[in-house]
């Protein structure tokens, strides 16, 4: 997963188109773990997305697309892969700038970083999800910032992206999720997104999504021959996790998605935009509740940052001063880590951080 995302950062140039970024995300992504004699089953767990500026997630252009990046642009990468279903995922953002990155654009990306850092710390054994959700919207509105709303943190199993158990990013009386505790070996990706606006995102273009999952506990009879032709392409290549419609036969998938989508048979993961001039950061990790504390098995170091507000809060301070280890244990789970395609340095072992740090790197 670090090296895919690492490939992706590293193809962020002015004036490279976003599709190919996200093919070649894809492409890394994909190819995990190549060199295993036991054929097991891997792959894309979620295409590559790459969301600029005000964009707020789920941007994964078909390859017709022409958008390009800019130099300035705030560019949030997000992508997931599994080996024999089980799924690492990681979100990541990244200023198109040489030098350290300032201002509101700063303000927002180490927002949404210390708000990582303190779910890191909350999402343990013991603890409950909305234990979560209060405290990283108290850290969004230390940097005057909100944390998006309507992005939920799920529970990670075998071949499921969408564990029941849940992590709501705001609660509000329109979005509700059951209370749950976390427990030993339980897997989340934990998913922040911040905003210098209001954090109320907005569908602008359905014609713009193009990442779907199949609805599972849903079957119709569809009429038209295009709409039979994807779907039983759909449910050959990509039975359980998210796909991009880039993988499908482009004319066909047009006209055949559209009927699977009025008879619920597909999930879409629509593209949201905060308004034009707000910024926007996304920070996704996969973490791990082992016995001796938790591993965070996905994450990559963020760029120089100098934001105008500062942690002088008691409480988050409290949070971030919080180890996520127990105890040390011996290296066999580094090893494991490696093994399976990820990579580990970052995991074995998040010291309390510096509040006064501002978030500026990634533990």
């Amino acid at each position: 997963m670090a090296e895919a995302l690492q490939l992706a950062i590293s193809e962020c140039k002015p004036k490279a188109k976003i599709v190919d970024i996200c093919e070649k995300g894809d492409s890394q992504s994909g190819n995990m773990y190549k060199n295993v004699k036991k054929k097991i089953e891997r792959g894309v767990a979620f295409p590559t997305c790459v969301s600029v500026n005000n964009t707020v997630c789920h941007f994964s252009p078909l390859a017709s697309d022409e958008s390009v990046l800019e130099e300035g642009d705030i560019v949030k990468i997000d992508m997931g892969c599994h080996i024999d279903g089980f799924i690492a995922v990681v979100g990541h953002t990244h200023v198109l700038q040489s030098g350290p990155v300032t201002g509101r654009a700063a303000d927002v990306i180490a927002a949404a970083n210390t708000a990582a850092e303190v779910a890191l710390r909350l999402v343990r054994p013991g603890k409950k999800n909305k234990d979560v959700t209060e405290a990283i919207q108290k850290v969004a509105a230390a940097y005057d910032c909100k944390i998006v709303e309507g992005v939920l943190s799920h529970q990670l199993k075998q071949f499921v992206i969408d564990g029941n158990k849940v992590i709501l990013s705001v609660s509000n009386p329109d979005t509700r999720v059951d209370d749950a505790e976390f427990e030993e070996n339980e897997v989340y990706a934990v998913d922040i997104i911040t905003s210098t606006g209001e954090g109320k995102p907005k569908l602008l273009d359905e014609k713009t999504t193009t990442i779907y999952k199949r609805a599972v506990d849903k079957n119709y009879h569809l009429k038209m021959k295009s709409s039979r032709f994807i779907f039983s392409e759909i449910n050959q290549k990509f039975p359980i996790m998210p796909f991009s419609a880039r993988a499908l036969e482009e004319k066909r998938a047009r006209l055949g998605l559209v009927e699977c989508m009025n008879h619920d048979l597909l999930q879409p993961y629509p593209v949201l935009h905060e308004k034009p001039g707000d910024c926007v950061a996304h920070i996704k990790f996969t973490v791990l509740l082992m016995p001796n504390g938790s591993d965070r098995i996905t994450s990559h170091t963020l760029q120089e940052l100098q934001p105008t507000k500062t942690i002088d809060d008691p409480e988050i301070k409290a949070w971030l001063a919080l180890g996520t280890k127990t105890k040390k244990k011996g290296g066999g789970k580094k090893k494991k880590a490696k093994k399976a395609g990820e990579k580990a340095e970052e995991s074995t072992e998040a010291e309390p951080m510096d509040a006064t740090t501002n978030g500026a790197t990634a533990v």
